[in-house]
C-alpha cells in the first residue's frame, strides 16, 4: 500500500487579527509604533545598566535580562505581524511556524522563571538585607538567568518535540496572528485530545508553579514591609508594586490561554495582542517610570548627551 507523508505541509495560511483590509491598514501604523517602543525601550533599558556603574546591582542585572527577554519575545511575532497586514496572502513555512512555538515557548517560559528570580532577590533585599550582598552575588546571579533560560529552553523543546510529527492535512488556516500549539493542533489529522491535555499540563503547571510561588513571595514581601520595616517600607512598596505589576500583566492573559477550557477566538487574540505587544512595551516602561535610580541614570544620560553636543 503507498503511504504518504501527511506531515510535511509547504506552509500556513494566517487569518490575522482581522478580515477587514481598511481596518488592518489602520492597525499598521499603531502596531509599527508599538514595536518600535517596544524595541528602542528593552534595549535603551540594557543599555543603561550596563553603562551606568550605579545600577551594576543583581537587581539591575535581573531587570536589563526581562528587557532583552521581552525584546526578543516581541520579534518572534510582531514584525510578522506587521508585514502581514500589508499583505493579501499571510503565509509562513512548516519550518517558520514551529520556530515561532519554539521561541515563544522559549522566551516566554524563561521570563516566567526570570520574574520568580527576581521576586527572589526582593525577597533577600527586604527580608534579609544584612545577607543580600553575600547571598546574591554576582555568581549567584549569572546561576540563576542562566537557569531560566535553561528552563526556557527546555520548555520550548519539549513543547516542539510533542507536535513536530504530528500529520497534517486539508485546512492549512490558522485563525491568529502567529502560531500558536493549540491552533495548530485543531489542523491535524487525528485525535488530539490527549496531546492537547499534555500540552496544555506543561504550560499550564509551569505558568500556574511561578505565579504562585511569585504570589506566595511578594505576599510574605509585603506583610515583613508592613511588619518590620519602618525607614524603607516606601521605596520596597514602591519596588514590589512594580514587580507585581509585570507579573499580573504577564502570566493573566498566558494562564488564561492555556488553562481556561472555553475557547474564545477574539478573546484569544486580545490576549495574545496583549502578552506579545503590549506587555513587552509595558514593562521598560512601568519600571522605569517607578524606579528613582533608573530615572536618575536617564536624567545623567541626557545631561552627558548634552554636553557632548555642545561641543
Amino acid at each position: 500500500m503507498e503511504e504518504t507523508n501527511q506531515t510535511l505541509v509547504p506552509e500556513f495560511i494566517f487569518q490575522g487579527l482581522c478580515t477587514s483590509r481598511e481596518l488592518q491598514i489602520f492597525l499598521l501604523l499603531p502596531f509599527s509604533t508599538l514595536y518600535l517602543m517596544t524595541v528602542v525601550g528593552n534595549l535603551f533599558v540594557v543599555i543603561l545598566i550596563i553603562t551606568d556603574h550605579h545600577l551594576h546591582s543583581p537587581m539591575y542585572f535581573l531587570l536589563a535580562n526581562l528587557s532583552f527577554v521581552d525584546f526578543c519575545l516581541s520579534s518572534v511575532t510582531t514584525p510578522k505581524l506587521i508585514t502581514d497586514l500589508i499583505l493579501e496572502n499571510k503565509t509562513i513555512s512548516f519550518g517558520g511556524c514551529m520556530s515561532q512555538i519554539l521561541c515563544v515557548h522559549f522566551f516566554g517560559g524563561g521570563e516566567m522563571v526570570l520574574l520568580v528570580t527576581m521576586a527572589y532577590d526582593r525577597y533577600v533585599a527586604i527580608c534579609r538585607p544584612l545577607h543580600y550582598t553575600s547571598i546574591m552575588d554576582r555568581q549567584k546571579c549569572i546561576w540563576l538567568v542562566l537557569i531560566s533560560w535553561i528552563i526556557g529552553f527546555v520548555h520550548g523543546v519539549s513543547q516542539l518535540i510533542l507536535i513536530l510529527e504530528l500529520p497534517f492535512c486539508g485546512s492549512r488556516v490558522i485563525d491568529s496572528f502567529f502560531c500558536d500549539i493549540p491552533l495548530v493542533l485543531k489542523l491535524a489529522c487525528m485525535n488530539t485530545d490527549t496531546l492537547g491535555i499534555m500540552i496544555n499540563a506543561d504550560s499550564g503547571v509551569l505558568a500556574t508553579t511561578c505565579f504562585l510561588l511569585l504570589l506566595i513571595s511578594y505576599i510574605y514581601i509585603l506583610l515583613t514591609v508592613r511588619l518590620h520595616s519602618k525607614d524603607g517600607s516606601s521605596k520596597a512598596l514602591s519596588t514590589c508594586t512594580s514587580h507585581i505589576i509585570v507579573v499580573v500583566l504577564f502570566f493573566g492573559p498566558v494562564i488564561f490561554i492555556y488553562l481556561w477550557p472555553v475557547s474564545i477566538t477574539w478573546v484569544d487574540k486580545f490576549l495574545a495582542v496583549f502578552y506579545s505587544v503590549i506587555t513587552p512595551l509595558l514593562n521598560p516602561a512601568i519600571y522605569t517610570l517607578r524606579n528613582k535610580d533608573i530615572k536618575n541614570a536617564m536624567k545623567k544620560l541626557l545631561m552627558a548627551c548634552q554636553f557632548c553636543n555642545n561641543f
